[in-house]
């Protein structure tokens, strides 16, 4: 259990929903957050994020995506994308 789920202040709400792309646009569209963290959730919110910013609800709904940008986490996530920007370095 997080500590977001467990202490007073932390979140104005809590959310008990599986961190699919359908969901998480649902809870956007209702909570009209300014900005998104989609480092935290591992592999799961990392696979969610790219997913929503393919689709477009990111920019459609005026989230900003803040700490690690989309574009950092499709190149870390592909073998061949990394190796060529390893290559850059």
């Amino acid at each position: 259990i997080a500590t977001v789920q467990t202490s007073a202040g932390y979140a104005d709400r809590v959310y008990f929903l599986p961190v699919t792309p359908e969901f998480v646009t649902e809870v956007i569209k209702r909570e009209r957050p300014d900005g998104i963290l989609c480092t935290f959730g591992g592999q799961t919110g990392l696979n969610c994020g790219v997913k929503l910013n393919e689709q477009g609800v990111f920019e459609k709904y005026g989230v900003r995506v803040m700490g690690t940008p989309i574009k950092a986490i499709i190149t870390t996530e592909d073998r061949d994308l990394f190796a060529k920007a390893v290559e850059h370095c």
